[in-house]
């Protein structure tokens, strides 16, 4: 049975990540969507156990504590992370799975599991960035601010990446379609299709 893979998608607030996530797992109902949990509040739209789930920061600490999460972060003063048991389950299953976290989280990941692929989404540039953040109306000055400097920082990391997929604007569907061919061809690699040569031995 083939194995199941790990893909993680990651980049600064205001890349695109749900958007593009959101179309690539319409687009292509195979691959399994792991949902991440946060101490942080809903936004308007957002789903508990769709969306996230949404814990306080007393259960959250419980859960590091039990080693119940497969990487977490801070970020603008909330825990964000991914709950272990189901990442498990759907691999052992032969499921590709779809992680959408933090940047930080995406790099704890990699030591983890180092047959993960971690895939840097981006803007195109800073301006387009603070402009879908301003876009949003849901965050205060302060919160824009400290979000458009975590960006400046993140993108450094680039070089520690797999992958790097610039989202343009109005273009989530090529992003994502982006995304999949890179799927596609992990599972091509040569290291992953050794059992071919047993065919014909």
């Amino acid at each position: 049975m083939r194995k199941g893979l790990l893909f993680v998608i990651s980049g600064p607030a205001g890349s695109g990540k749900g958007t593009v996530v959101k179309d690539l797992i319409s687009s292509h109902p195979e691959l399994a969507l792991s949902v991440s949990a946060t101490t942080r509040k809903p936004r308007q739209g957002e789903t508990e156990g769709v969306s996230y789930y949404f814990v306080s920061t007393k259960e959250f600490e419980r859960m590091i504590e039990n080693k119940e999460v497969l990487e977490y972060t801070v970020y603008c003063d909330n825990y964000y992370g991914t709950p272990i048991k189901a990442v498990k389950k759907a691999l052992n299953s032969g499921k590709d799975i779809i992680l959408e976290i933090e940047v930080d989280g995406a790099l704890q990941v990699k030591k983890k599991i180092r047959n993960s692929v971690i895939i840097m989404l981006t803007p195109p540039d800073s301006k387009t960035l603070e402009a879908r953040l301003r876009g949003r109306g849901t965050e205060t000055e302060e919160v824009i601010e400290k979000r458009l400097n975590r960006a400046k920082e993140e993108v450094q990391l680039i070089p520690l990446y797999d992958y790097t997929v610039v989202n343009n604007d109005n273009m989530a569907h090529e992003c994502s379609e982006d995304i999949y061919a890179i799927i596609k061809a992990e599972h091509l690699k040569s290291k992953r299709t050794k059992n071919i040569i047993q065919k014909f031995i």
